[in-house]
């Protein structure tokens, strides 16, 4: 028997192409483009508008699979996260965050993370690998489906933000044919500002990506010198801040919003000192940005305690004295471990990293 394809592989020219196999024209690829992403169908038959005999090959040679759930968490403010089961002993974590204004969905991109943020839960389970397109695309298919999402009814999933588990951009290609359904009228029909990408900072790929699919960027900050990044954020021994702030301002010629989100998580006596600041306020005339202070959310063996919330405060004022919009986001989801920096799910860790990995490379001087 023919393996049977995952439809949510696909963008609209993917579909076209595997239709175009199928001896099928590009006009049915929309359609059921359509149905499997604008009205959540996964069952062809549904599919009232394709022909009888196409939905019978369908059935025969696609389906539509997506993450299988295996826990649901509602916090007391609201934010739900699920575990999802990717298969090989792996699960990632979606999380979705209510607002009166918005639902912001948070979507993984790797079973873990290779790059190793000494203060991430995450990078500390180690990695196992990609996500699919369609493992990406099918959390955002399944929280609409398991929040009641219709298409004909109001938004409940107004933002995305690939914020969860792994680096999208060390995942590039399959992020890419997400990010695609998203923006796509026929598909989820979000507006480039409302989807966000972040990256700790892997300099040709946020070349590429603005080059491909132009989204918001946020950038994993959390440092403002070299010296301190490279230990917080290990990817910068291969890229520093001099190669990261020029692909921000490249970035930032296509960008749908013309500035860039620094995110900064404030570790007590690491980086949150006032000296810290002002070396910011320095990078702040360099690039158009913005920075989201994130107070540090525990776990289980971290070396790292969040820091006090004067501290913030003060450290904020320093960069909002200067001119420079700096908000300090609100912790959601913490009891049920749903905050920044504390997806852990669980990961088959085949790598056997033991010690910080290492990147290739010209040493700096």
């Amino acid at each position: 028997m023919t393996k049977q394809v995952n439809l949510l592989d696909f963008d609209v020219d993917g579909l076209i192409d595997w239709f175009a196999t199928q001896g099928e024209k590009p006009f049915r690829a929309r359609q059921v483009l359509r149905w499997l992403h604008r009205f959540g169908v996964s069952d062809f038959e549904q599919m009232t508008d394709v022909a009888k005999s196409l939905r019978a090959r369908l059935g025969e040679r696609a389906c539509v699979h997506t993450p299988e759930p295996v826990r649901d968490a509602v916090s007391t403010d609201g934010t739900r996260k699920w575990l999802l089961d990717v298969g090989q002993g792996n699960a990632v974590e979606t999380v979705f965050i209510p607002e009166t204004s918005r639902g912001t969905l948070c979507i993984s991109s790797q079973a873990g993370c290779a790059l190793d943020c000494s203060f991430c839960s995450t990078g500390k389970q180690g990695f196992n690998r990609n996500l699919t397109a369609g493992e990406i695309i099918g959390q955002l298919w399944l929280a609409n489906r398991l929040l009641g999402a219709t298409a004909d009814g109001d938004r409940v999933i107004s933002n995305v933000v690939m914020m969860g588990m792994g680096e999208p951009l060390a995942n590039l290609d399959n992020v890419l044919v997400a990010l695609r359904l998203m923006l796509d009228d026929h598909g989820y029909g979000l507006s480039r500002r409302r989807v966000t990408v972040s990256t700790s900072g892997i300099v040709p790929a946020m070349d590429r990506l603005r080059e491909a699919c132009p989204v918001a960027l946020a950038v994993s900050l959390h440092a403002p010198n070299d010296a301190l990044r490279d230990q917080l954020v290990p990817i910068n021994q291969k890229y520093p801040l001099k190669e990261l702030l020029a692909a921000c301002n490249r970035y930032l010629v296509a960008a749908p919003r013309d500035f860039v989100t620094f995110e900064y998580v404030m570790l007590d006596g690491v980086n949150d000192l006032d000296t810290h600041a002002h070396e910011l306020v320095a990078i702040a005339r360099e690039v158009s940005c913005k920075f989201n202070l994130i107070p540090f959310n525990p776990f289980p063996n971290s070396p790292y305690r969040r820091s006090p919330s004067e501290r913030i405060r003060r450290f904020a004022g320093i960069l909002q004295d200067a001119g420079i919009v700096a908000t300090t986001r609100k912790t959601r989801g913490d009891d049920v471990d749903a905050a920044c920096g504390q997806l852990a799910g669980q990961v088959q860790d085949k790598t056997r990293r033991t010690q910080p990995i290492h990147f290739t490379g010209t040493p700096r001087s």
